[in-house]
């Protein structure tokens, strides 16, 4: 839980920097719990903030949602949920010479976590959703033609939380440097 009130300003962290090009998906998948695009041209990357200098790589991007709207999110900003969360996922290019290696290594990865709340259609988030029906069962996967424009997941507003942890799903290595986002991206419900 981000308790509001134990937060503080740091005037010594500016803005994300984010250079996102149009992403292949090389896989689109189902690991029986959620779905993952994987992104495979390593061009899509970010800098800044709590990264600093070093240039982290966009690896691959996934969401946690719960059964209901009432709660699905990982993260909660002082009690308060949201349906869903969607985490894109990066490696530290500048330190580690793969993904693996900075997963586990401390200051290996950074995750944008951004909640989701219910509201209009979001029209890059429709172009993966319109092929889930093709990957039901776990262990499947597909290729994904076309491109997805990932800067349309980051909101408008900067305004972010930071904290250095761990991977929410096994092996949970203590390897990241977490930026949650406070303003939510709107999606349909049936997204």
């Amino acid at each position: 839980d981000i308790k509001k009130t134990g937060c503080h300003v740091d005037s010594r962290l500016h803005k994300v920097r984010v250079a996102y090009s149009d992403i292949q998906i090389s896989e689109l998948s189902n690991n029986g719990y959620s779905w993952k695009a994987q992104v495979g041209n390593g061009r899509s990357s970010l800098r800044g903030g709590p990264l600093g200098d070093d240039e982290y790589v966009l690896e691959q991007f996934h969401p946690h949602w719960g059964k209901t709207n009432e709660r699905g999110s990982e993260h909660t900003i002082d009690g308060a949920c949201y349906p869903a969360e969607l985490h894109l996922v990066h490696w530290n290019k500048t330190k580690f010479s793969s993904f693996a290696q900075a997963a586990a290594s401390e200051g290996g990865l950074a995750v944008l976590g951004m909640f989701l709340a219910v509201g209009r259609e979001h029209p890059e988030m429709a172009k993966i959703c319109n092929l889930l029906p093709f990957i039901n069962h776990k262990g499947q996967a597909i290729s994904m033609t076309g491109v997805v424009h990932p800067e349309t997941f980051l909101p408008k507003n900067g305004s972010y939380y930071t904290y250095n942890g761990s991977l929410t799903t096994p092996p949970c290595y203590e390897s990241v440097t977490w930026i949650v986002f406070e303003e939510p991206l709107q999606v349909s419900e049936g997204q």
